[in-house]
């Protein structure tokens, strides 16, 4: 499954950067289907190929806002062979929505 479609890179564009809102919209969730790790992208760089957003590895206190490569999600393999997948039911909720303790 492709992480990016043309819907989403569109979104982000018109989206574009949400750098002055203390309560960002999260536009698209990756997931790691056999581990730890959710990804909320808030905006993407498509000439970087990075996304920025809230990272959650383990829902503690070191969870955070910053850079992630969309190269890196695709490229990763874990229990059994499985990859980073996009959560296909999420709708785009303001970032307070989706983890209350992460906004900005």
């Amino acid at each position: 499954m492709k992480l990016l479609t043309k819907e989403l890179l569109a979104r982000f564009a018109k989206l574009g950067r949400q750098e002055d809102s203390s309560d960002p919209i999260v536009v698209a969730k990756f997931f790691n289907p056999t581990g730890a790790g959710t990804w909320y992208a808030t905006e993407y760089d498509p000439e970087a190929k990075e996304f920025f957003g809230f990272v959650s590895i383990f829902g503690d206190w070191n969870d955070e806002w910053g850079s992630f490569s969309l190269v890196e999600l695709e490229n990763y393999h874990g229990k059994f062979g499985l990859g980073i997948e996009r959560d296909l039911y999420f709708d785009e909720k303001r970032i307070s929505e989706v983890v209350p303790s992460a906004k900005l």
